[in-house]
């Protein structure tokens, strides 16, 4: 069976949810071991996806509390969080079109937030391809 990136990229949220529920209690975890939890076969956008993140969000964080007026990237519901970080690494370490990218998080937004974060996600977004 073959996922759609849209697919793929909410994997990616539900895997990267679940290292920070992991780290917020101090469990140890292997991360190969998450993905494949989520996921049933070997998929490299999903594996580009989560360990970019992991790699860069430091970076990331920094860039989306930039954007965000009053507010960090942490005071985010951990999915919003998730969502808001896939779609900032994407914009800045890939070559995927921004309107695809700004799309997809609103969408994953809408699934998975309240509306208020999906507003956040939408303006941090916008700031950032508007630089």
């Amino acid at each position: 069976m073959t996922l759609s990136r849209s697919e793929l990229r909410e994997k990616s949220m539900i895997i990267l949810y679940q290292i920070d529920i992991r780290n917020n209690l101090k469990t140890p975890y292997e991360i190969d071991e998450i993905i494949k939890d989520n996921i049933s076969i070997e998929n490299e956008f999903v594996k580009e996806i989560v360990l970019g993140v992991i790699a860069h969000q430091e970076e990331i964080d920094t860039e989306a509390n930039r954007h965000v007026k009053d507010w960090t990237i942490n005071r985010l519901d951990k999915t919003g969080a998730s969502i808001l970080r896939i779609a900032i690494y994407e914009l800045k370490y890939t070559d995927t079109p921004p309107i695809v990218i700004i799309n997809e998080a609103i969408l994953l937004a809408k699934k998975y937030s309240d509306d208020s974060v999906r507003k956040i996600i939408n303006a941090v977004l916008d700031k950032i391809i508007k630089e």
